[in-house]
């Protein structure tokens, strides 16, 4: 969505910065021991006192059943739209949890992912990470006011792998938002490899464009696996993974990361 006036980019920072409250409350919360289930219901209940809904509650997507979830719970090879309900196994010291929270606050989205370590993490795990919080900073740093969508991905795609020899996802990228959760445009995490794989790639990064971008990325392959009509997505080899997120406002000057504030969490909870 494009903004073209100050009360929408208002709107639009006021929802993104509930984004921001909740993974702060999480922060707090989250701890070895809890399950899927229980992590699920303390963010309904944040949502609730922040006068938010779940944007991610009963989404709808073609061939798919509604989202069970109020958020998005991935953990260690689970990349994106891990549910409450997929597993009934505690979350333990060690493992990685991506939690995706999407709100919606007076009409306006929010939507931003997070990687969290559960008490401690590997040193790999703890690599993946930190190659996961710069690849979102250096993708930002490039969305530069009519610059081509592709410069989010050469950014991205040549810290990731060229740099950290870790997997972007493919298939899976981010995209614009408002009033609705998606829309255009996509934006892809890789430079296209063929004519017509990303046809919006040199569109320009227009001032007033609201994006979610999200690299997602596994230490293995990137290649994706998922049930038929099942909403988790996991890696092929099972091999750890992380989704990083954020709300991003272009403007005349320059991004402005509506969730930067995520920037400031700790990395290791519980």
């Amino acid at each position: 969505m494009v903004l073209t006036a100050q009360r929408e980019i208002d709107d639009a920072r006021l929802a993104a910065g509930c984004v921001v409250k909740v993974h702060r409350r999480l922060v707090d919360f989250l701890r070895p021991g809890l399950t899927l289930a229980e992590v699920d219901r303390f963010v309904a209940e944040q949502l609730d006192d922040l006068d938010c809904t779940s944007c991610f509650l009963r989404y709808r997507v073609r061939g798919h059943p509604p989202f069970p979830s109020h958020s998005c719970l991935s953990v260690n090879d689970c990349i994106v739209h891990g549910t409450h309900d997929m597993t009934q196994d505690p979350l333990d010291p060690g493992d990685l949890f991506s939690i995706d929270i999407g709100v919606n606050h007076k009409g306006w989205i929010g939507d931003a992912a997070w990687t969290y370590g559960i008490e401690a993490v590997s040193e790999e795990a703890g690599s993946l990470m930190a190659c996961g919080r710069e690849s979102l900073r250096r993708g930002i740093d490039a969305m530069q006011p009519e610059r081509p969508l592709i410069d989010w991905a050469k950014a991205v795609e040549s810290y990731v792998e060229n740099e950290c020899r870790y997997h972007l996802a493919r298939g899976l990228g981010g995209h614009g938002y408002g009033k609705k959760l998606h829309e255009a445009p996509y934006i892809s995490n890789t430079v296209p490899g063929y004519n017509g794989e990303w046809p919006e790639a040199w569109k320009p990064f227009r001032p007033g464009l609201l994006v979610a971008v999200e690299p997602m990325i596994s230490t293995g392959t990137p290649e994706i696996r998922n049930e038929p009509n099942a909403w988790p997505i996991f890696t092929a080899d099972g091999s750890l993974s992380v989704h990083y997120e954020a709300d991003v406002l272009i403007t005349p000057d320059g991004p402005e990361n509506l969730t930067g504030e995520l920037f400031d969490l700790p990395e290791i909870v519980g």
